[in-house]
């Protein structure tokens, strides 16, 4: 193919370059002092000709021109650049890693969420490798796998007791050499939240700890990941797979207000989780975290009926939008106690939590509604109850407000729960209680589990001692802060 342009884009470059020239506020001079530089031959009377178009130039010596008034303009940070010869090609890669990325790109475009894992299956291809999607159920039990007709008869694996499982606890890659052919066992992620496992099947031969094979999968597993979060929210197919049972229209509504159940930035880590997951009435948590700061809140709307979840909704809604217009814990407060007041009238309210924590300095202000105290873990251990910032529940009005304070300690845990934690009663009527909770949380940070996992141990601790059957909702939002600078060191 030829380099050169037919003559009328020779004569649109050049208008282009002319404009531009006047735009770039160089002289003749200049300008070809800059061309010069980057390797240009032609003389400053043949430059000025071209530009009043008077004679022709050879499309390298015009590229060079043009490149020496775009770096002019990109100065200028001026939006307007002059067109090169050169016209790239626009094929999509075939090989290598960028086309497995490309083939989910554009696989997903404009298809239903059940179409991933056939995307999903065409991308491994890409890369030489054989990919299943396994997503766990909401009650964090059961990976169930996402089917596809090259893959019909996969079966489900449990979280606590597989090889598929452990990599979802631990968030670590785990390779697997027995039942068939080896493969590996690749965390699914959507940032930091855990939806799953990737089951990547690489080429006869390969080296299952091959550090390149890791990050292939690492980078499939992040991109699946977003994929399985974006389309939910617009179809239901892969929402049907982690729904193993019907959902309340209460609890349906409180799910779809609550944000990712893990999130983190450098210095904080959040994880929330509610039970009984398909039956929750009026618990929600919420949080929203910056690059200095973190906001923190856990909810508990009285009774356990449908109303109890409209009032929790507005409860979210009120905290959500003076906090976005960036008012502190006073205002927020206020909005809520109006809100749930004006709405509910006949005595509704919502017991809660309002936390926020400076992620610099690690001072932590707080107002507690008539909820049960946060507690604060420090080297292992629960050494605080956060007794302070009391008020009335939020929709009692706003009466006296205090809001306390702490300073947290680098590593500090934060843990808040709702009642329906230390109330869950056994068969014979004993509490889970406080003692269980604190010795259950000093026992997870002495076996070194993240916040995610934690959350989702102790949920199904305090399950096990109601057998299964809660008769309160019980939430749990924990946060683990580490001090900048510790970051770095």
């Amino acid at each position: 193919m030829s380099s050169e342009q037919d003559p009328p884009q020779q004569d649109e470059q050049r208008r282009a370059l002319s404009l531009a020239f006047i735009r770039s506020e160089l002289t003749l001079q200049q300008l070809w002092t800059r061309y010069f530089a980057l390797g240009g031959d032609t003389g400053l009377i043949e430059v000025e000709a071209y530009l009043h178009g008077l004679m022709p130039l050879p499309a390298l010596q015009r590229d060079m021109l043009a490149h020496a008034v775009n770096e002019r303009l990109d100065e200028l940070t001026w939006p307007h650049r002059v067109p090169y010869t050169f016209r790239p090609q626009g094929n999509s890669p075939r090989t290598g890693p960028l086309a497995g990325i490309v083939e989910l790109l554009d696989g997903m475009h404009a298809a239903p969420p059940e179409r991933l894992p056939v995307v999903a299956a065409r991308a491994g291809q890409a890369l030489g490798l054989h990919i299943a999607i396994y997503l766990v159920d909401y009650e964090q039990r059961v990976l169930h796998p996402l089917h596809d007709h090259e893959s019909p008869d996969l079966t489900p694996f449990g979280v606590d007791s597989t090889l598929a499982g452990r990599a979802f606890r631990t968030v670590e890659t785990v390779p697997a050499t027995n039942g068939g052919r080896p493969r590996l066992w690749v965390p699914l992620l959507d940032g930091v939240e855990r939806l799953g496992v990737l089951d990547v099947t690489p080429p006869e031969g390969a080296d299952l700890h091959d550090p390149d094979l890791h990050m292939r999968c690492r980078w499939l597993s992040a991109l699946i990941g977003h994929l399985v979060t974006i389309t939910t929210h617009y179809g239901d197919g892969l929402d049907a797979v982690r729904l193993q049972r019907p959902r309340s229209p209460a609890a349906d509504l409180i799910w779809q207000l609550l944000p990712p159940l893990t999130a983190a930035t450098d210095s904080l880590a959040v994880a929330g989780v509610l039970e009984p997951c398909y039956e929750v009435g009026g618990d929600a948590f919420d949080y929203s975290l910056s690059a200095d700061t973190a906001l923190l809140a856990i909810f508990d709307a009285v009774g356990h009926t449908m109303r109890s979840g409209f009032v929790t909704a507005a409860a979210l809604a009120a905290y959500r939008s003076t906090r976005r217009l960036g008012h502190g814990l006073f205002e927020q407060a206020r909005a809520m106690d109006e809100t749930i007041g004006s709405q509910f009238p006949h005595g509704a309210f919502a017991t809660g939590v309002l936390a926020e924590l400076d992620l610099t300095s690690g001072r932590l202000r707080y107002v507690n509604a008539g909820h049960p105290p946060p507690l604060l873990m420090r080297s292992g251990k629960v050494v605080k109850r956060l007794t302070g910032g009391h008020r009335l529940p939020f929709g009692l009005g706003t009466g006296e407000l205090t809001i306390a304070e702490e300073t947290l300690q680098s590593d500090d845990w934060l843990v808040m729960h709702t009642d329906g934690v230390t109330e869950a009663r056994d068969h014979n009527g004993e509490f889970f209680g406080e003692t269980r909770l604190t010795d259950f949380l000093e026992r997870e940070a002495a076996a070194a589990h993240p916040p995610p996992e934690t959350v989702r141990r102790l949920v199904k601790a305090v399950l096990a001692h109601q057998k299964d059957v809660l008769q309160d909702d019980a939430s749990v939002l924990l946060a683990r802060w580490i001090k900048p600078d510790e970051l770095r060191l």
